[in-house]
């Protein structure tokens, strides 16, 4: 696989190695021994995976801005396996030089492209194809009393993405999430999210 930079330190684009014939295709969606060979340099640790989700959506679904506060901080590796979306990773970290900055990447069942979000991250996607089927893993269990989230629709965010606003489709809780201006991170660049080697 090859691992790909973005302008925010340890937002990555994975690019899986796709083999191609007559017949189809094939490729290792995730493989732990290269993710940890590859991955941890770069951000100084190694994660391990613990959940994997899946959903199902339609044109116009937009869904986020999501995270879990600390101490069940998740890092995620999401994936398009049908259809076509915009992913997005918001930094709220507190004191981060990238605060409030984002990074946006297509994900499509074609590109087989992977995004890695790692803790300290808000993370949502729009759904850009008549049907979406979206796939990621976490490296904490969900635990409903930790949700957060951020309004998804907030402008001054600075994110295009490329849904006409009267064909948004939400949930009633993600369209009550704060906007950014009036947000309270439990996030700070400076406490780590990652105690012992990336577990708890």
């Amino acid at each position: 696989m090859n691992v790909i930079k973005t302008p925010i330190e340890g937002v990555l684009i994975i690019e899986p190695r796709v083999f191609e014939d007559a017949r189809g295709y094939f490729f290792e969606s995730f493989s732990q021994r290269e993710f940890d060979e590859k991955v941890a340099p770069i951000i100084g640790h190694t994660i391990r995976f613990v959940q994997d989700n899946e959903s199902k959506s339609s044109y116009g679904v937009m869904r986020g801005l999501h995270f879990q506060r600390p101490p069940f901080a998740q890092s995620k590796l999401v994936r398009c396996v049908k259809g076509a979306v915009l992913d997005v990773a918001v930094d709220i970290r507190k004191g981060s030089p990238t605060y409030g900055q984002h990074v946006a990447v297509e994900l499509t069942e074609n590109n087989h492209l992977q995004f890695f979000i790692p803790r300290g991250f808000a993370h949502g996607f729009a759904v850009l194809s008549e049907v979406a089927v979206f796939q990621y893993k976490c490296d904490e269990f969900y635990h409903p009393e930790a949700d957060g989230g951020i309004s998804i629709l907030d402008s001054n965010l600075g994110i295009n993405w490329h849904i006409p606003t009267n064909q948004v489709v939400m949930s009633d809780k993600d369209m009550k999430h704060v906007f950014f201006e009036n947000f309270e991170s439990p996030f700070d660049i400076n406490v780590s999210l990652y105690p012992i080697s990336g577990e708890k």
